[in-house]
């Protein structure tokens, strides 16, 4: 991806998310996926003026790039069908009132189309015609481009590339536990335990006592159910109550920052002071006590004599000895005169 696109996107990638995000949750709230109700919430909020102002050629190509390229983000999973239904919806929209000439395509990686071909069977199975028709108007008009990459291939790549931020609001519920739930395995499962007593008590020299499964299997198995999809309902209610209740709540003042980083700091402190023990007398005369023995024992510790030393004690030269000049080692031993001097050897020669 070139410099120039890199800039752009990244400048205009975060507001047209901000925008895109608060179109698909007004259709979601509608609890519906008709096209009709879309298209009505696209007027209202005159999303198609996204592209206005952008007076360079290049730059409406890379802005349009941008756009279909989030609208077929929110196309794809890990979201819901609803969000995926607005996202086809929104490609289907953007590319139609896009001002670039000729029209930029929606890419579609080769990877995804397995994804696409599921999700339109589970929307004809449905019947859901209005996502099958969109889909289908969009391939007659050759709006989607299959490629290898959802992005352009360039030696120009960022190092590090940026994650995208998933919306919460806007993920599928598991609908498996709905499923099973709602199907006859139950009273299936009841049926084969059943059975499964019936020949127990058929065979002989089995005790009813033993028994390789839980005679209310699916009794329990029905309460875990029940709780899980209580609990995933209560959980999904209460993000979107603290979501609410966030939007509407003011940012703190820098005073009610400071205060609060001071009590944090403040509860910290007492908490590692309280943690702190003090140790009793006895180990602290312990303590003590080894800390001067191992002071005298440093004290006490001598270091061993060098190489000179160790020769010549056992060549047995004295201290004494040691002390005394090379050159007047030749001298008598008598205390009283004076030391020779010392001649130099070539004035010697010269002078008899």
């Amino acid at each position: 991806m070139p410099r120039a696109q890199l800039t752009y996107s990244g400048v205009f990638d975060g507001p047209l998310t901000e925008d895109v995000e608060e179109l698909l949750a007004r259709f979601q709230q509608t609890d519906s996926i008709r096209f009709e109700d879309f298209s009505s919430i696209w007027r209202e909020m005159s999303f198609s003026d996204v592209f206005r102002g952008i007076l360079s050629v290049g730059e409406m190509k890379r802005f349009c790039r941008v756009a279909l390229a989030t609208a077929v983000k929110f196309f794809m999973p890990p979201y819901s069908y609803q969000i995926r239904v607005g996202g086809l919806y929104l490609m289907f929209g953007l590319y139609h009132t896009q001002l670039a000439s000729p029209h930029v395509k929606i890419r579609l990686a080769l990877r995804d189309w397995a994804v696409v071909q599921k999700f339109l069977k589970d929307s004809a199975d449905s019947g859901h015609q209005d996502v099958c028709y969109i889909f289908q108007k969009l391939v007659a008009t050759k709006a989607i481009h299959y490629v290898a990459m959802p992005h352009f291939l360039s030696f120009q790549k960022q190092m590090k590339p940026k994650r995208e931020n998933v919306c919460a609001g806007f993920l599928g519920r598991t609908t498996a536990v709905q499923e099973l739930s709602s199907a006859d395995v139950l009273e299936e499962l009841t049926n084969i335990q059943d059975q499964y007593e019936e020949l127990k008590e058929a065979t002989v020299g089995v005790s009813r006592e033993v028994t390789m499964t839980h005679r209310d299997l699916s009794a329990r198995l029905k309460d875990c159910m029940s709780e899980f999809i209580a609990w995933q309902q209560r959980t999904f209610s209460q993000d979107n109550k603290d979501k609410n209740s966030d939007d509407n709540e003011e940012e703190p003042t820098e005073a009610e920052c400071s205060s609060s980083r001071a009590r944090l700091l403040s509860s910290i402190k007492q908490k590692s002071y309280s943690n702190f023990q003090e140790a009793s007398k006895s180990r602290r005369h312990l303590q003590a006590e080894t800390t001067v023995s191992s002071s005298s024992t440093l004290q006490r510790r001598r270091r061993p004599p060098s190489l000179r030393a160790r020769t010549r004690k056992s060549l047995g030269v004295t201290r004494e000895e040691c002390n005394l000049r090379a050159w007047l080692l030749s001298v008598p031993e008598k205390q009283h005169r004076s030391p020779v001097r010392r001649y130099n050897q070539t004035a010697a020669s010269v002078n008899p």
